[in-house]
């Protein structure tokens, strides 16, 4: 299993370099961030820095989307990231959250996100894409490669993301949700002729090491508020009677609304809905063994890698039992004589 961490581009733009530094150091093979330009600062530039200062992580966001940027331009920013760095990014994209609806916005169509996965892919690839009416190539990329993973809840995202992404990314580490979107991905993958296993799968939750739970749960609260409001355009959408678990759907019944100016953030007052059994299941908390439990489950269930999400007070901590306990237990056990 890979590790990844997640960090927000809060500034100074200095402390996100020095925690994805951190994350290298303590065995984390990627560091991914929060795309959302006006809430935090641009994911792109630090990507620069964090590759300048590092030998291994590969970088991305967690996730952007189809609506802020030309589809060209980010395949543009990727190609050069990876001409000049060695092919260390990766993309995770969704249909939109914050980074839209903070404008006025909304979530782009589940068309309009699988054309901009194809363009963006083949451009960042180095190979020529049709787009609006023309036929597109960098002249000056050779050799670059970009895997897209997409972030996707509803059962038309995720029969997309079989068909199309070199990756799932689930946000949220319930077993249960994760078995089930799982084996739909892997199931719409085939169905479109490809191999079911060649989508890669990467849960990302919040990770905290501690023992006083009650501090843990009211540290990552926030995220069962931040998945709420993907779950509720999923019940707008598909009612409660539809396939997605009721695991999913029920805990946001008191859900009375969002503010984004504290997205993302310890101690939103937008999500003191969630209960603790939410943030129990949908984050991994508890000491270092807590945490090699449930990350074998979830390995067991197919997940590649887990991606930790490090909004707390707790995140050099948290990274360095990663690094000493968490990782090397979740590697293969190699003897140096058999």
């Amino acid at each position: 299993m890979d590790f990844g961490a997640v960090l927000q581009t809060n500034p100074p733009a200095s402390r996100t370099v020095a925690l994805a530094k951190l994350a290298e150091q303590h065995g984390f093979s990627h560091v991914w961030t929060f795309d959302s330009h006006l809430l935090w600062q641009e994911p792109y530039v630090i990507y620069s820095q964090i590759l300048a200062e590092t030998r291994r992580v590969i970088v991305g966001p967690m996730v952007t989307n189809p609506a802020t940027r030309d589809w060209t331009v980010t395949a543009s920013t990727y190609a050069t990231l990876n001409e000049m760095y060695g092919n260390r990014t990766i993309c995770g994209i969704g249909r939109g959250d914050s980074a839209v609806r903070v404008t006025n916005g909304a979530p782009t169509t589940l068309k309009s996100l699988r054309e901009s996965i194809h363009v963006i892919r083949e451009l960042a690839n180095s190979r020529s894409v049709e787009y609006n009416g023309a036929t597109l190539q960098f002249p000056w990329s050779v050799g670059s490669k970009l895997d897209v993973w997409v972030a996707a809840y509803g059962p038309l995202a995720l029969k997309l993301t079989g068909e199309v992404g070199d990756g799932f990314i689930l946000q949220m580490a319930d077993l249960d949700v994760a078995e089930w979107m799982i084996t739909t991905v892997r199931a719409a993958a085939e169905n479109a002729g490809r191999d079911p296993m060649s989508v890669k799968f990467c849960v990302a939750a919040p990770m905290y090491i501690g023992d006083d739970w009650a501090h843990m749960r009211d540290q990552n609260r926030w995220f069962g508020g931040m998945v709420g409001n993907h779950v509720a355009d999923i019940v707008a959408k598909y009612g409660e009677g539809s396939a997605v678990p009721k695991a999913l759907t029920d805990y946001i019944k008191g859900r009375e609304g969002y503010d984004y100016n504290e997205h993302g953030r310890a101690g939103n007052s937008h999500a003191n809905f969630v209960p603790d059994e939410i943030v129990d299941r949908f984050c991994v908390l508890g000491t270092a063994d807590q945490h090699i439990e449930k990350l074998k489950a979830l390995k067991e269930l197919g997940v590649d890698q887990f991606a930790g999400y490090l909004q707390h007070d707790n995140k050099e901590e948290t990274m360095r039992q990663y690094g000493e306990t968490v990782i090397p237990a979740m590697r293969d056990h190699i003897t140096a004589k058999a």
